[in-house]
């Protein structure tokens, strides 16, 4: 399931290539037409996330929701390609067209729809001003590990199973550790770099968490197999240890027994 910092990039992307005039929207698929109908040819106010959720705004009144889930993609698409009869919703002006594929949720919904779904949420590090007390909060009630807790949304929305691992290896906490015994410091600082590397993502358009310093090259450069720390990994890029597995949150997450002591 994509992660938060490719939510944030794709409203970003899509108020920069669709925000200027009025969308042509169709479903090819035929799930969304009747939605489709609706926002075509109106223009895109405003695109933006929470978490793992799109919101799309458009002149008319309409809002829309999209929700990739574990297979979708909404991707750029040449202007004038043929669109496949697997794609929900085609959105494109003269110059771009993005195609939305296999999503989870794709959908027009009320303004109140849309305050109830972000209310479900947690602290969003993307979001400006984003309330780390109430992230400390949260944290402190629960005796859960903590590689459990930053999967779930209600507590920190955005992170997937990446970050998690990387994030939790580069503050040096073990993911078993009750999330209860965190120390404020150490909240803090595991907070701050979550919101470091998400917009680093947002930025790069991918996911990159290591130094480059110790990989020796400027991020722009660093590929696939240099750019993270523990997950899906067999050896710690930092010491070398070989790492270990836990089952945390139903998912499996890497870390280095030497540099996230328990």
């Amino acid at each position: 399931m994509p992660e938060g910092h490719t939510i944030h990039r794709l409203a970003r992307d899509l108020g920069e290539t669709l925000g200027d005039g009025a969308v042509v929207a169709t479903s090819p698929q035929g799930r969304f037409a009747a939605g489709a109908k609706l926002i075509s040819g109106e223009r895109l106010h405003r695109a933006d996330a929470y978490g793992k959720y799109l919101f799309c705004e458009f002149s008319g009144g309409a809002l829309l929701h999209v929700h990739l889930g574990l297979i979708g993609k909404f991707r750029p698409a040449p202007v004038g390609t043929p669109p496949g009869d697997t794609i929900r919703l085609r959105l494109e002006n003269d110059e771009f067209a993005w195609h939305l594929t296999g999503p989870s949720r794709c959908e027009l919904i009320e303004p109140q729809e849309r305050r109830a779904i972000t209310r479900s949420l947690g602290v969003d590090p993307l979001r400006p001003h984003p309330d780390v007390a109430r992230l400390r909060a949260a944290l402190a009630a629960t005796a859960k590990p903590i590689g459990a807790v930053l999967l779930d949304q209600r507590i920190i929305a955005g992170i997937g199973n990446v970050y998690r691992a990387e994030i939790l290896f580069l503050c040096g906490i073990h993911p078993a550790r009750p999330a209860a015994s965190l120390s404020d410091d150490e909240v803090t600082a595991m907070f701050d770099e979550t919101r470091r590397q998400l917009r680093r993502g947002v930025r790069l358009n991918r996911i990159v968490t290591t130094d480059p310093r110790e990989i020796g090259r400027p991020l722009s450069k660093i590929v696939d197999h240099g750019r993270l720390y523990v997950y899906h990994r067999a050896n710690c890029r930092r010491c070398g240890t070989e790492l270990r597995t836990l089952e945390l949150g139903g998912r499996p997450i890497q870390f280095c027994p030497s540099c996230q002591a328990a």
